[in-house]
This record gives C-alpha cells, sequence and structure tokens, in this order.
C-alpha cells in the first residue's frame, strides 16, 4: 500500500514539473507570433514605416515629375499670355512695328532739321511740331515692342540734299515731309483696318489723325511759299534710272 502510495506521488509530482516547463515555450512562441503579425487593417509593412519599394519610389517621382513640368508649361504659357495679351505677333503686325519705329525716328530727325536749318520761321516751327509729336508717338511704339518682345531697329536712311535742295531748304524740306507722311499714312490705314495685335492697332488708329495733321500742315505751307520743289532722290536710285 505505502509502495502505491508513492508510486503515485511520483507521476503526480512529475506531470505538475512538465507542466511548468512547458509555459514558458508556449509563452514565447504566442509573443513571436503576435510580434509578426501585422496590424489589423494594414495590407504591408509600408503603412507602419517601413520603406518602399524601389518601383514605389520610381511611380512616385515620375508621377512628381509630370506634375513640376506641367505647372512649368502653365506658368509660361500665363506668363506670354499677360504680356502678348494672348495674342502672337503676326508678320504683317511685325513689319508694322519696323517700318514704324525706322519712319518715326526720321520724322524726328528731319524735324530737328528744320529747326537747325529752316530758312523761314514757319518752317522751324513746323519742324518743332513734327518732333515733338513723333518722339511722344514712338514712346508709345516703344513700350509696345518691350511688352512683345520685339527689339526696334531705329536706324533710318536719310534723305540727302544737294546744294540745290540746300539753297531752297524749306520747299525740299517740304516736299520731303509731304512724300513721307503720305507714305505713312497708307501704313498706319492699313494697319488700323487689318491689324491683328489689339495694342498695336489702337496705337495705329490714334497716331493716324496726327500723321494726317502734319501732312495738311505741310501741304498748307508748300502751298503758301508757291513751292513746286520735289523731294530729293536717293543718289543710288538715280544712278540706277541713269543704267536703264
Amino acid at each position: 500500500m505505502k509502495s502505491r502510495f508513492t508510486s503515485i506521488s511520483k507521476y503526480v509530482a512529475a506531470a505538475a514539473l512538465a507542466a511548468v516547463c512547458c509555459l514558458p515555450q508556449q509563452s514565447n512562441a504566442q509573443v513571436k507570433k503576435e510580434e509578426e503579425a501585422p496590424p489589423k487593417g494594414t495590407a504591408s509593412l509600408a503603412g507602419v514605416g517601413a520603406k518602399p519599394s524601389k518601383a514605389e519610389l520610381a511611380k512616385k517621382n515620375a508621377g512628381e515629375g509630370e506634375d513640376t513640368t506641367a505647372t512649368a508649361g502653365n506658368q509660361k504659357t500665363a506668363t506670354m499670355q499677360q504680356t502678348t495679351g494672348g495674342n502672337a505677333l503676326s508678320a504683317m503686325d511685325r513689319q508694322f512695328m519696323m517700318m514704324a519705329g525706322k519712319d518715326g525716328m526720321k520724322e524726328v530727325h528731319m524735324g530737328q532739321m528744320a529747326v537747325q536749318q529752316g530758312q523761314s520761321p514757319e518752317i522751324k516751327k513746323l519742324g518743332s511740331t513734327i518732333v515733338a509729336d513723333h518722339t511722344k508717338a514712338n514712346n508709345q511704339l516703344m513700350e509696345i515692342a518691350t511688352k512683345r518682345g520685339v527689339k526696334l531697329d531705329v536706324r533710318h536712311k536719310m534723305d540727302k540734299m544737294s546744294k540745290r535742295d540746300m539753297e531752297n531748304f524749306d520747299q525740299a524740306w517740304l516736299a520731303m515731309m509731304v512724300n513721307d507722311h503720305q507714305k505713312d499714312i497708307a501704313a498706319y490705314e492699313r494697319q488700323a483696318k487689318m491689324g491683328t495685335d489689339p495694342e498695336l492697332k489702337a496705337f495705329a488708329k490714334k497716331t493716324l489723325p496726327v500723321l494726317q495733321k502734319h501732312l495738311k500742315l505741310v501741304q498748307a505751307a508748300q502751298k503758301k511759299m508757291g513751292s513746286t520743289a520735289t523731294a530729293p532722290r536717293d543718289p543710288s536710285a538715280t544712278a540706277a534710272s541713269a543704267r536703264r
């Protein structure tokens, strides 16, 4: 009987010891399993601070590059529209602008010549008026050209006056002014009707009456002096005509 009790006691003790030894192993395995398991609602480690893959980085960078390019393009377009009023200069507009710049500066210089070398007070006064009016128009044209990014070439060829013309300066000068203003009026009328740039077209319409006023003043002075003189010819044109 005593021997049987002893055997039972040993069996119970062994079972208890085995249970105690197994508990830490089960706990460690459960903790490890919980650590490896991703948080609920998270498909990948990227959501909990892990580094994205190379493919994800490349895709993200490509998307950012497209947005940056689009933004830069939109800004450039907006700047061009603001500068040009939404309209690019046509060939006709550009040609008119260059012609108006050259002829406008030429009229200023011809007016200054009249002020300095005019033989009568009337011619000197008329020259002063032409200088003032064309200087104002030239400044307006220059402002438009700057907005459009156009650099005006105002170099021009002055009409040369012979010794005979200089002896009758007033008559020769008036004849040149008639020819120049008739040509300019035709160009300004064409631009005012057919121009495509709104601001340049408005400039032509605004300046046209000034040119017409100059022509009337010059023709009136010419009639008053009884002048029959014609504008001095370009020597190169004269030589070419002689060769024919």
